[in-house]
């Protein structure tokens, strides 16, 4: 079952977005294939490689969702990692733990329903943390990586994919009628909830720069970031490790 754990703000958009996760969890992984043309299969699997070390990694997942990462990175390990994946979406964890039964390698993996602000384990513990769209979802980012380092072992890596506004120019303009007005029809339409993805469009039209997360990444003690860009910039991947003191 899920272990619950007690959220760590009271902050009001922290529980708008968690209850709108809640309600949009059952076509969540359908339009994220829709909205990505099927190419976030293939970055997750570029930030699993990233993330992975050792014979018998233990990965954290922050902000898992439906577990797709999670999954996907229990399958990388041939059953030989173990991957946590934390979220704060009951509903979201629900469909995990139903998947997790028919999945190959679900027995490697394990939900924790919490807060990636205050995140329940002890320090230096994981040989990896993950988070895959996310970012644009947390009200405070300092804390999230804080939290991601803290848990992290010396050496271990960090990896994050997420949506950003790409660079000014033809791209820029096309990606803006696709993902600015197309996607909340399409969340309409498919979700039944076109408010939750005018939010998600929303949240990748306001969002930090790529560089900006670097540096929060930097400030909280990170080394070695590097960063990947996908699909001209609007979507990037940061890779970072927690050096050995």
């Amino acid at each position: 079952g899920l272990q619950s754990k007690v959220m760590s703000s009271d902050n009001s958009r922290d529980y708008a977005v968690q209850h709108m996760f809640d309600r949009i969890a059952a076509r969540y992984d359908l339009l994220n294939r829709v909205i990505s043309l099927r190419l976030d299969a293939r970055w997750r699997n570029r930030a699993i490689r990233t993330v992975l070390s050792g014979r018998h990694p233990l990965i954290l997942d922050l902000g898992a969702g439906t577990g797709d990462l999670t999954f996907a990175a229990a399958k990388a390990t041939h059953g030989n990692g173990r991957i946590i994946g934390l979220d704060f979406s009951f509903h979201m964890l629900t469909l995990a733990q139903e998947t997790k039964r028919r999945v190959r390698h679900g027995g490697h993996t394990h939900f924790v329903l919490g807060s990636a602000l205050l995140t329940p384990f002890q320090d230096a513990v994981f040989d990896g943390v993950m988070t895959a769209f996310v970012l644009r979802n947390v009200s405070d980012l300092s804390l999230f990586f804080a939290n991601a380092f803290r848990v992290l072992k010396p050496g271990g890596k960090f990896v994050s994919l997420d949506m950003f506004p790409p660079p000014a120019g033809w791209f820029s303009h096309l990606y803006g009628l696709y993902f600015y007005r197309l996607v909340p029809c399409l969340g309409g339409l498919l979700a039944h909830n076109r408010s939750a993805y005018q939010y998600l469009s929303e949240s990748v039209r306001q969002f930090h720069s790529p560089d900006r997360i670097a540096d929060m990444m930097r400030d909280c003690g990170f080394e070695r970031i590097t960063m990947q860009r996908f699909l001209n910039g609007a979507v990037c991947m940061h890779q970072a490790e927690k050096c050995a003191p």
